[in-house]
């Protein structure tokens, strides 16, 4: 709560000094938030069948509507294709979870397909980055049976998302050898190169303070360059950087961090925390390089699936099956569980 509120509080902090437009901070952490406490009361009361409708939710949601937002239609390449991923990855990682806390084989088995049906949407949808991201998330998934601690796990996650955000970084400043930055460019679309670049130079303008929510479109050229725009960078790190300044961005990085010590600290099993990390992670890497925490769809679900994740159920969960034949190992040679 602390966390978040202090985002709430620094956007209207900044948006007061440069006479930005706020709500759309503030939407995103109420969403945030109301997921979290959502997924926190149903993961406690159906910790196997919140999130499969969750992710059947997830899934059904692209596909009637592809668009995700009532908002103006953008063009390709940027468009809402990074909503879409988002999406996609937050029910790939909801339908993993779901398969990692029931204990009937046979339904985690068809939870495992649906994560894989998931992917292929995807691929239907002609959306890339959902194909790689659900792919990840369904690996991550099936290797988090074999690990016996979660530390390492979201310590990677950790480091994934600082690399990401790096390499955003590092394409928007230029900072990279001339081939690479060419290459990069070439798949990232220079439009969007170029909006990241609008932003980091606002940011280095207004390092701060920010130029005030919402108001990168009404400094920024690239998006009069090309119509229709949203008028965001298409980077959450960038877009924080060039309108909260740099508290914004430490701020960003307070809640992702936040959120990997919650499932750090949850009752869950392994599994299922390294899970849901693996999707918040790749989340956080479709957001770096989109505008996919622009949706409240998106935020909602991010919320949920941490809430999920991080609730502790009325009844005992199964463990992982190595912890399970562990256990019954201990018990046949006649040593007692520690109480």
């Amino acid at each position: 709560m602390v966390v978040l509120g202090a985002c709430a509080i620094w956007s209207l902090v900044t948006a007061a000094v440069h006479d930005g437009r706020p709500e759309g901070v503030l939407l995103a952490v109420l969403a945030l938030a109301a997921g979290y406490a959502a997924g926190r009361i149903l993961g406690a009361l159906l910790p196997v069948a919140a999130p499969c409708a969750a992710a059947l939710a997830g899934l059904t949601l692209p596909v009637t509507r592809p668009r995700l937002d009532p908002g103006p239609e953008i063009v390709a390449p940027l468009g809402h294709a990074g909503a879409t991923a988002a999406v996609l990855t937050l029910s790939a990682g909801a339908a993993c979870c779901a398969a990692w806390a029931t204990p009937v084989p046979v339904l985690r088995f068809g939870l495992r397909l649906l994560a894989a049906g998931v992917t292929v949407t995807g691929a239907l949808l002609g959306s890339s980055t959902a194909v790689v991201t659900c792919g990840a998330v369904l690996l991550c998934s099936l290797a988090a049976g074999r690990m016996p601690h979660r530390g390492p796990g979201l310590a990677a996650s950790a480091v994934a998302a600082a690399l990401v955000t790096g390499l955003v970084w590092a394409v928007a400043g230029n900072a990279l050898p001339g081939g690479l930055t060419g290459s990069l460019t070439d798949r990232l679309t220079p439009h969007r190169v170029d909006l990241w670049r609008d932003a980091l130079g606002l940011a280095h303008r207004e390092a701060g303070l920010g130029v005030g929510p919402g108001r990168f479109g009404e400094l920024s050229s690239a998006p009069a360059r090309s119509t229709p725009s949203d008028g965001r960078p298409h980077s959450a790190p960038l877009q924080l950087a060039a309108e909260q300044g740099v508290v914004g961005v430490l701020l960003l990085a307070a809640v992702f961090c936040w959120v990997l010590l919650a499932l750090w600290r949850a009752p869950r099993p392994t599994p299922v925390v390294l899970t849901a990390g693996a999707a918040l992670t790749a989340l956080a890497a479709v957001a770096a390089i989109g505008n996919a925490l622009s949706f409240t769809t998106v935020s909602v679900g991010a919320g949920l699936l941490a809430g999920l994740a991080t609730a502790r159920p009325l009844a005992d969960e199964p463990t992982a099956p190595e912890a399970r034949s562990r256990s019954a190992r201990d018990l046949r040679h006649g040593d007692r569980p520690a109480v």
